[in-house]
């Protein structure tokens, strides 16, 4: 997998919960490999959904299982986000924005159930890394719903996104291989990366 590069939103700027001012829990600048492209130059529809895995997967692991430093407002290594809020992996973190164990079954148990994508303009290898800004659309019981804003590398935060996108996590019970509901506390912490 290519090293993804994170920032995250602070919450002192944040309108919103753990949100920061563009409405992201996360944003994850995720690099374009050249496979990644079509023979029309632009970056192929079915490996969008590649791209948005990986900057999902260095969200969800950034803010729990892996990483003594957690929550939705610290960042992991490699990261160029700075703030007071905000912490190295292997360093620890504490208080309300740091789950620790009860944010990483969380993580650990859910898999997609639907995912539905928008493109509304084509993204170049030029564009690499592309912005990906993630949060919470909404949860249920058993599951829970991300929202995505693809942009291009240079795109101002207001632009039009060229991509929308959204995945539709269920949680389960890895031994029972059933479905499970969401915990009082997971369902805190959706709410705290929620529009």
């Amino acid at each position: 997998m290519t090293p993804v590069e994170t920032t995250r939103d602070t919450p002192e700027d944040a309108g919103h919960g753990g949100l920061g001012p563009g409405g992201f829990a996360y944003v994850a600048h995720v690099p374009v490999r050249w496979s990644d492209m079509d023979a029309f130059g632009h970056i192929n529809h079915a490996r969008m959904v590649t791209l948005m895995e990986e900057a999902r997967v260095a969200w969800l692991l950034s803010t729990g299982a892996g990483s003594e430093a957690s929550g939705p407002n610290v960042t992991g290594a490699g990261s160029e986000a700075s703030g007071p809020n905000q912490t190295g992996a292997g360093s620890e973190a504490s208080g309300p924005n740091s789950p620790g164990a009860g944010y990483a079954p969380l993580i650990k148990s859910a898999m997609i159930v639907h995912v539905e994508i928008r493109y509304q303009r084509q993204l170049r290898h030029d564009d690499s890394p592309l912005q990906v800004g993630m949060w919470i659309k909404g949860n249920r019981s058993v599951d829970f719903t991300i929202g995505y804003e693809v942009r291009a590398r240079d795109d101002a935060p207001g632009t039009k996104p060229a991509c929308v996108a959204s995945t539709q996590m269920a949680v389960v019970d890895i031994e029972a291989h059933t479905l499970r509901r969401l915990t009082a506390t997971e369902k805190e912490y959706l709410r705290a990366w929620s529009r």
